[in-house]
C-alpha cells in the first residue's frame, strides 16, 4: 500500500512475514478445522444414503504428523508469497528483531533504519495462567498444538472463547476425546447468545463434555497426563490441555517508551480511528493496539495508517461495520449491531430469525442446526446487523456485511433474487419476513 504511494518502505520482521496470523494463528488453525470439517462430513454419510466399505460404521483415521506437517508447510509457503509479493512491490526486508530507539528510529541487527512514518505491529502473544504454563508437550497453548507426534487422546481445553470453542469443536470431529472448560454459564460468552447456545447444544450432542462456571485454576502435569484443577477443588485429568485464556499485546521491550508511544494499563498500544499514537508519525495496527483481534482489521488499521500518514483521503476504522466469524462446526458470523446492544436497549431494531432446518439446500445435505438473524432499523428497515449459524457462515454473511456498509434496506435484499436451492436464500427469506411480520419475529 504504502509503495503504491510513492513510499520508500522497509519492513523489520524477525518470524516471516504474515505474521502469526500466517505462521501460528489464524492459517494453521483454519486448516486445522478445514480437515475437522471434513471428517465431520464423513461421519454423516450414512443420514445421506452414502454406505462405505466398511458399512455403517466407516473407520476413519487421522495421520497426525501428515495433518500437521500439512498444516505447517501451507503456512510457510502462504508467507513465502506474501515475501515475494513485498519484495516484487520494491520493500527492503530486514529479517531481524526490531527495536525503537526514538520516535523515527528502528534497530535491527546492528543497524539504525530511519523512517519518516513508523508502523508498529508486533502482535499479542498466548496468556498463561500464574499456574499454569504451557511445556509444550502436554500444556500447551494453540501455537504449539501442530508439534505434537499423535493426535490428543483427551483434550481438555481451558477457555471457551472464540479460539478454545473453535479448538474444541476441531478436535472432538478429529477424534479427540475433548472436555471444554468454560468459567461462563455458555460457552462463546461475548457472542449472539442465541448462536452461542446453539453450539453448545452441538457440542454435547456429538459427545463434548462441557463444563460451565468452572474456572481453571491450575494445570499441572503427571507423568503422561495432565490434572487441571477448577476453583471448586473438582480435578480432571487427561492426556492434554490446551490453554485458550486470551492474549497479551507483544510491546515489552520494543521501545516504546523511548519512541513516546503510550501503552494502556494492560500493555497495549493507545491508538485512535486513524491507527495513530501518541508520538507524531508513528502509527500501530492489529493486536498490539487490542483493537478487535481480527486479522480484517489489522489490515484495515494498517491501510488507513499508510493512507493517513501519506496524505491519502481517509475515512476513520468503523468497528461497528465489521465482520467476523467463529470456525466451529457449524460456523458463527455475524456483523453489525449485536443482540446485546438491542436487549440492552441501546439500538431500537426489528428482529427476525429463520431457522436454517426449514431450508431446502440444508435438508438435502442434512443440516439441521443454524439460523439467520437480521436486525433492522423501524421505520426505514436499513439493516443494522445480522448473525448467521451455517456451514460456511463466513460466506454467507456477506450480503448482510455489504447491505450494512452500503445502507441497503431490508426491503432491497428481499427483493434480491437467491438461488434456488442455496443456503443463501435463507439470507432473503429472513429478509421478506421482516417485510411481512413488521415487528419483532422470532420464526
Amino acid at each position: 500500500m504504502a509503495t503504491q504511494l510513492g513510499a520508500e518502505v522497509t519492513v523489520v520482521d524477525e518470524a516471516g512475514l504474515g505474521g502469526a496470523c500466517v505462521l501460528t494463528d489464524c492459517v494453521p488453525s483454519k486448516t486445522l478445522i478445514e480437515s475437522s470439517v471434513t471428517m465431520a462430513s464423513l461421519g454423516r454419510s450414512a443420514s445421506l444414503g452414502l454406505q462405505m466399505e466398511n458399512g455403517d460404521n466407516p473407520v476413519v483415521g487421522v495421520d497426525a504428523p501428515a495433518l500437521y506437517a500439512r498444516i505447517k508447510a501451507l503456512a510457510a509457503a502462504q508467507s513465502h508469497d506474501i515475501a515475494e509479493r513485498v519484495a516484487a512491490e520494491g520493500v527492503q526486508i530486514i529479517q531481524a528483531r526490531g527495536r525503537l530507539t526514538g520516535p523515527h528510529t528502528i534497530e535491527a541487527a546492528g543497524t539504525a533504519v530511519h523512517g519518516d512514518v513508523v508502523l508498529i505491529a508486533t502482535g499479542a502473544n498466548p496468556r498463561m495462567l500464574p499456574e499454569a504454563v504451557a511445556d509444550g508437550e502436554r500444556i500447551l497453548t494453540c501455537r504449539q498444538i501442530y508439534d505434537l507426534p499423535e493426535l490428543p487422546q483427551e483434550l481438555i481445553v481451558v477457555g471457551s472463547g472464540v479460539t478454545g470453542a473453535e479448538f474444541a469443536s476441531a478436535y472432538q470431529a478429529l477424534g479427540s476425546q475433548v472436555t471444554l472448560v468454560s468459567s461462563r454459564e455458555h460457552v462463546l460468552p461475548h457472542e449472539d447468545k442465541d448462536a452461542a447456545v446453539l453450539i453448545e447444544r452441538v457440542f454435547r450432542r456429538r459427545g463434548m463434555k462441557v463444563l460451565g462456571r468452572s474456572r481453571a485454576q491450575a494445570v499441572h502435569r503427571k507423568g503422561d497426563s495432565v490434572v487441571v484443577t477448577l476453583a471448586d477443588g473438582r480435578t480432571l485429568t487427561g492426556s492434554h490441555c490446551l490453554l485458550t485464556v486470551g492474549m497479551v499485546p507483544s510491546t515489552a521491550g520494543i521501545g516504546c517508551e523511548r519512541a513516546g508511544v503510550i501503552l494502556d494499563s494492560r500493555g497495549f498500544i493507545e491508538v485512535d480511528r486513524v491507527s495513530r499514537t501518541s508520538a507524531p508519525g508513528v502509527y500501530a495496527a492489529g493486536d498490539c493496539t487490542g483493537v478487535l483481534m481480527l486479522a480484517s482489521v489489522a489490515a484495515m488499521q494498517g491501510r488507513i495508517a499508510m493512507w493517513h500518514a501519506l496524505g491519502e483521503a481517509v475515512q476513520p476504522i468503523r468497528l461497528s461495520h465489521v465482520a467476523s466469524t467463529i470456525f466451529t462446526d457449524p460456523e458463527i458470523a455475524s456483523a453489525g449491531v449485536s443482540q446485546a446492544a438491542v436487549d440492552r436497549g441501546e439500538v431500537a431494531a426489528r428482529v427476525v430469525k429463520r431457522p436454517l432446518a426449514t431450508n431446502a439446500r440444508a435438508k438435502m445435505a442434512g443440516i439441521r442446526d443454524g439460523f439467520v438473524k437480521i436486525f433492522t432499523r423501524p421505520g426505514t428497515g436499513l439493516v443494522l446487523g445480522g448473525v448467521v449459524v451455517a456451514p460456511h457462515a463466513s460466506e454467507l454473511i456477506l450480503p448482510l456485511s455489504v447491505a450494512i456498509e452500503q445502507n441497503l434496506s431490508v426491503d432491497q435484499i428481499a427483493h434480491t433474487f437467491s438461488v434456488y436451492p442455496s443456503l443463501s436464500g435463507s439470507v432473503t427469506e429472513a429478509a421478506r419476513t421482516v417485510m411481512e411480520f413488521g415487528t419483532d419475529a422470532f420464526i
